[in-house]
């Protein structure tokens, strides 16, 4: 490796550089993101089925939301786990477009559903409150594990899907919150406003995702 190149690999400090050498070999997956995606995808199935037939049962638009939020989840993970297949390669900056595009559909599904189902008629759901408690304990750990892989391989992809399973936490909070105050003193807007609270934060960092600043490191 000759100074120049030295001098910019020093520089970088987050890793391996982002863009890939014509030429080079297409990047193994690393077994701890396989794990993270891996468990990802099988626990957003459950969560998406689970929390869509509450939400039918319930009525409940930030129910709705929250399953809308693990489908798109879903997605993401699919999309980092595509940069590492040889048979369908995908570029990091595709990867972080996607992971964009996905963030922007996600609120504008939760805006939409909020808006034109504020008025539904709601009730009480065990089976939401008890999926939403399970993804408010499980969903910061996969997010935190996540950021640091995001990190260590300077992949904005999946620092995106980082940011997707921190907003799921953050969904699940608010809607938990909703679904026990409903259950408790009947007030069914909150659940309309637990919906949109989290607009403002999928549009901000679904820009930052399409910048190519979801990695924290560059």
């Amino acid at each position: 490796m000759d100074t120049a190149a030295k001098h910019e690999s020093a520089s970088c400090g987050c890793g391996p550089c982002c863009a890939t050498a014509p030429g080079a070999a297409h990047p193994a997956l690393p077994r701890s993101v396989a794990w993270l995606q891996s468990i990802t995808l099988v626990w957003m199935i459950v969560e998406c089925g689970v929390s869509l037939l509450a939400a039918s049962r319930a009525h409940s638009v930030a129910l709705l939301a929250f399953g809308s939020d693990s489908l798109v989840e879903l997605l993401s993970a699919t999309v980092v786990l595509l940069q590492f297949l040889p048979r369908f390669p995908l570029s990091k900056e595709h990867a972080e477009r996607a992971a964009a595009m996905l963030l922007f559909a996600l609120a504008a599904v939760v805006a939409c559903i909020a808006l034109l189902c504020w008025s539904a008629p709601k009730e009480t759901s065990i089976l939401g409150i008890a999926i939403t408690a399970l993804a408010l304990v499980a969903m910061p750990v996969l997010a935190a594990l996540k950021r640091r892989q995001a990190r260590m391989l300077n992949n904005r992809a999946l620092a995106a899907d980082a940011t997707q399973s921190a907003t799921c936490a953050y969904l699940a909070g608010v809607t938990l919150a909703g679904l026990v105050a409903f259950a408790v003193w009947r007030v069914a807007w909150l659940d309309t406003v637990a919906a949109l609270a989290a607009v403002p934060i999928l549009v901000v960092e679904g820009r930052r995702a399409w910048r190519g600043e979801g990695c924290g490191c560059c």
